[in-house]
């Protein structure tokens, strides 16, 4: 660890307990600190003692119930804003750069980045933009670390099988609008979105996404901490790894 980290971790073991760090700490040795399911092997992080679970109920966890509830209970609201922004405000969507890959047939409008609210989107889609911030960004549910924004697959679109980097953060999507002949396979295991509803999944697992309709599909992605982390993890973690950013030359 550089001395940047190590005085980040030593404040929050003075502040929260001296074993308060102890699985990121884990994290960082040889092996990661624990074992990890097959179909994690290509995230480059794994949070040991969290729950290797690939699908979890978007109701199944307390803390993020109140974001699942919201955004649900808005998505007419949703779509509607959704629909404008497509139609009338395409420049406001941009091809999504996920760090393994850029996708033209696959847009983004993207409403949290780079640790805060992207505020050119409040007047895009304001309901979106406000539910989001009073729910995950003001309660703190959103990880800094990662992003919010509407994820758009064109017809024919598929996103190949990979693992994202890390296991601490929980990857939310509404589904907006959904048309037939999409689906989303998580660990070896296909769903379909249901729109105005939610899926929650650990995206350290592998999965791949496709769209076979004949329209555009949209979801809202958003990424959460996972629920089996706790407040100090979370704090070392944006510190670790806004420094290896740092290292890297990516902000």
């Amino acid at each position: 660890m550089t001395p940047e980290i190590e005085d980040a971790f030593a404040a929050i073991r003075d502040a929260y307990g001296v074993d308060s760090v102890r699985r990121v700490e884990r994290m960082l040795e040889p092996g990661g600190g624990a074992p990890r399911h097959p179909l994690q092997r290509a995230a480059k992080w794994i949070l040991p003692g969290l729950s290797a679970t690939p699908w979890h109920d978007p109701y199944g966890h307390p803390e993020l119930t109140p974001v699942v509830e919201a955004l649900e209970a808005a998505h007419p609201a949703v779509k509607a804003e959704l629909d404008a922004a497509w139609s009338g405000r395409r420049e406001a969507f941009s091809d999504y750069e996920h760090y393994l890959t850029r996708q033209e047939d696959w847009q983004a409008l993207y409403l949290y980045r780079g640790g805060a609210l992207v505020e050119e989107s409040a007047g895009a889609v304001p309901t979106t933009y406000k539910v989001l911030q009073e729910f995950a960004v003001e309660t703190e549910k959103i990880c800094p670390l990662l992003e919010c924004h509407f994820s758009t697959l064109l017809p024919g679109a598929f996103v190949a099988p990979h693992c994202d980097l890390w296991n601490f953060s929980i990857n939310l999507h509404l589904a907006v609008d959904i048309p037939e002949g999409c689906s989303l396979t998580v660990a070896g295991e296909t769903r379909s979105w249901q729109e105005g509803k939610c899926l929650l999944f650990d995206y350290s697992f592998e999965h791949a996404a496709r769209n076979d309709g004949d329209r555009p599909r949209t979801c809202l992605l958003v990424d959460l901490w996972h629920p089996e982390t706790t407040i100090p993890e979370r704090v070392a973690l944006v510190a670790l790894m806004t420094e290896i950013r740092r290292l890297m030359g990516d902000g």
